[in-house]
């Protein structure tokens, strides 16, 4: 992925990767981060939505402002997807 990522999309990056999952990463981020990516969107019933050219993900309803733990394995598999990896993996490989 050529995708340019700021030092705030990078700290989101690695707080996402983190072990063990971290339970205070907001959604603005998560969203700021994806919009590099692809389009985000609220559906009309409240679940975030990402659209990229052949990927459609949907993370479930928002019922915070924070991620739950299924929804932060769910953004990993997805930037996994797009070939984003944090520093961390990326030095262990």
């Amino acid at each position: 992925m050529s995708t340019k990522l700021d030092h705030h999309h990078r700290h989101t990056v690695e707080r996402l990767f983190a072990h063990p999952i971290g339970h205070n990463i907001q959604w603005h981020d998560v969203v700021c981060l994806l919009e590099r990516f692809g389009t985000m969107h609220e559906s009309h019933r409240g679940a975030w939505v990402f659209s990229a050219p052949g990927t459609t993900v949907s993370f479930g309803r928002n019922r915070g402002r924070d991620l739950t733990e299924d929804q932060v394995m769910r953004v990993r598999h997805l930037l996994q997807t797009l070939n984003v990896v944090s520093r961390t993996q990326s030095t262990a490989a």
